[in-house]
């Protein structure tokens, strides 16, 4: 049998991190001669993904053709901003990877090195594969959509044709994007590529992205079908749609599970804004009165800010007391709880999950739909804005509570604070038992199911891909 040894460098952080693994284990699990070395870059104030890694491999649950390897930590100044930190600190693992790939193919039982799957994140070690004569593949944790806009307007400023820093200057400006069937407003746009300080060094990443050979993203044909055909136009890599790449590991012994188990079905809101949600305390106290005047159940996930300046994840309230309005636990107690960190595929896939409010993170969405939970989107950074713009208005996928709510890097929520009233409708709408939009998701979860079986669209790719890989 041939074999063959793809080296995997995931983005730092947990998030891109857990999909990578994911990803790395479905493609071993469809053939018995690929091996993964995955190194990972453990971020200086951040040692979850470190964890999460010793907790794969204790628990035996991981193939044993994977393989993790931990890159050296590199020295760095946590308080330049955020894009130079993460340009800076993955440009100083290059020599870490080139070093480690060496005495990684100089074994004697190494399989034969097939090329590199990197992160959107990590471009610039394509610059190593390139010395070992191998390809390079990027592995796209967010949507076809997204990459579309993103290579669109990257050719277009290194055309000279738009200028998208001025574009911030016409908020109420839609454009026509190739991946979207509808016009895109700017104000769902990426902040990162309106800010005349950061745009160079994420459209450098599409850049590269388009020296691949391959673009493996986390979708599926069926949910972003005009997003994936946009890109047959001969001027990118070959897209292999390869998604839902999901962990669906639930924790069926965790405390939250036994409360809602003697919930009604269908009968509970999840308010959930993953690992970077948090918002101020007037903030707070909005969500926690339109949760009361909406009389749901909830599940509702709140943590504290980092410390202003800092690069940081939220961290967990000692009492929510500080931040929630007087005797709210009290007049909820029977209906709800409130928790720090929330094990978002456990509670999802929960029967008494009737809705979600989420700030549209694409590994949320994807588990969202997979369980045929509805959304309302609450987005505040990143490309959160365009995906809850595809959801509500591309695909008629979730209700809209906001679509370009957005916070600044300090962490405040940009003199914007939705009100209670706002918040409210936004639950009604998510929660309302025969609603199109329910009956649409619970079609598509249907369909996010049939993709990865024998014959389905993203099986098939991820085949190609193989076969690819393999030389077969």
């Amino acid at each position: 049998m041939k074999k063959a040894q793809l080296v995997f460098v995931p983005s730092p952080g947990i998030g891109h991190l857990a999909t990578t693994v994911e990803f790395a284990k479905l493609l071993v699990s469809q053939h018995d001669g690929l091996f993964i070395t995955m190194f990972i870059m453990n971020l200086p104030y951040d040692s979850k993904a470190g964890a999460y890694i010793d907790s794969l491999i204790a628990s035996s649950s991981i193939d044993p053709r994977i393989s993790f390897f931990n890159l050296p930590q590199v020295d760095m100044d946590t308080g330049i901003k955020p894009m130079l930190f993460l340009v800076s600190f993955i440009e100083k693992q290059k020599l870490h990877v080139r070093e480690a790939v060496h005495r990684l193919i100089a074994q004697s039982d190494s399989p034969r090195l097939a090329g590199f799957v990197v992160d959107m994140f990590c471009t610039t070690m394509i610059d190593v594969a390139n010395e070992f004569g191998v390809p390079t593949y990027a592995f796209f944790t967010s949507n076809a959509g997204f990459l579309g806009l993103m290579l669109h307007f990257q050719q277009l400023r290194d055309e000279k044709v738009v200028d998208t820093a001025e574009l911030k200057n016409d908020l109420e400006t839609e454009l026509v994007v190739p991946s979207f069937v509808n016009r895109v407003p700017v104000k769902v746009l990426p902040d990162v590529i309106l800010d005349e300080n950061r745009v160079d060094y994420v459209f450098n990443f599409f850049r590269r992205i388009r020296e691949t050979k391959g673009i493996l993203v986390n979708t599926f044909v069926d949910l972003e079908s005009h997003a994936v055909h946009s890109f047959s136009d001969g001027e990118t890599p070959t897209v292999h749609p390869v998604g839902p790449i999901l962990n669906l590991k639930v924790d069926d012994q965790n405390e939250i599970v036994k409360w809602l188990d003697d919930q009604p079905e269908s009968s509970v809101v999840f308010l959930c804004f993953g690992s970077m949600g948090y918002f101020s305390e007037r903030q707070v106290r909005e969500i926690a009165s339109a949760i009361e005047q909406s009389g749901f159940r909830f599940i509702w996930a709140l943590r504290k800010p980092p410390p202003k300046g800092k690069i940081n994840f939220p961290s967990e309230y000692e009492d929510f007391r500080e931040v929630l309005p007087d005797e709210f636990f009290d007049r909820t107690a029977e209906i709800g709880k409130v928790i720090g960190w929330a094990p978002q595929v456990t509670i999802l896939s929960h029967k008494a999950i009737g809705g979600f409010v989420s700030h549209c993170g694409w590994n949320s969405i994807l588990e969202s739909l997979w369980y045929g939970v509805p959304i309302a989107t609450w987005p505040f950074q990143a490309e959160q804005q365009l995906n809850a713009f595809e959801m509500v208005k591309e695909l008629g996928l979730a209700v809209e509570i906001t679509l370009d709510y957005k916070r600044d890097l300090s962490g405040e929520d940009n003199k914007i604070v939705l009100s209670a009233k706002e918040i409210e409708e936004g639950l009604r709408k998510v929660m309302e038992h025969d609603s199109d939009i329910r009956k649409k998701v619970k079609i598509i979860s249907e369909k996010s199911r049939k993709a990865l079986s024998s014959g389905g669209s993203s099986h098939s790719s991820l085949h190609r891909l193989i076969n690819d890989v393999m030389d077969l």
